[in-house]
């Protein structure tokens, strides 16, 4: 998962950085936004990957660090997207919903009283949909072709 993500994060960045921003200051501003989500999803990526599953801890730094993935999903749909990128707007908005769905039911999945399996797969589940999402945005970004991902982009009339 962790190198699936950082070829996700380059990629998204390498692309917005190719684009160019012109003088456009809307155009400016998503890309510092889309850059500040990278951010972020990579700091709490390393942070997820660092904790230490032996420690009492390691339940609530799990859950706390999913809380702020959520958070920046959040910022993620929240973001102003240029014409030019309506299409991103859409996907950026099931990410998010997506990922608020998998760590609510992560936090129910690891319960004060017991672990819940099931609970647990949906929450993987919806969080692999959210980050299915942001493969799109990016290979979208990119002009790559999104069909080998099961994904199509409706055109409205």
């Amino acid at each position: 998962m962790k190198n699936r993500f950082l070829l996700l994060l380059s990629s998204l960045v390498l692309c917005l950085s190719l684009a160019g921003c012109g003088e456009d200051p809307q155009l400016t501003q998503f890309k510092n936004d889309i850059d500040s989500f990278c951010n972020e999803i990579a700091v709490i990526d390393t942070n997820i990957n660092s904790i230490d599953a032996q420690s009492e801890n390691a339940k609530y730094e799990l859950l706390g660090y999913l809380d702020q993935l959520d958070q920046s999903f959040k910022t993620l749909a929240e973001i102003t997207v240029p014409e030019e990128y309506a299409y991103i707007e859409g996907l950026a908005d099931e990410a998010s919903s997506y990922m608020t769905i998998a760590v609510e039911s992560y936090h129910e999945a690891f319960g004060e009283s017991s672990y819940n399996e099931y609970t647990a797969e949906y929450a993987r589940e919806n969080y692999e949909r959210a980050y299915k999402r942001i493969t799109v945005i990016i290979k979208l970004l990119h002009g790559e072709d999104i069909s080998d991902l099961g994904a199509t982009i409706e055109e409205s009339e």
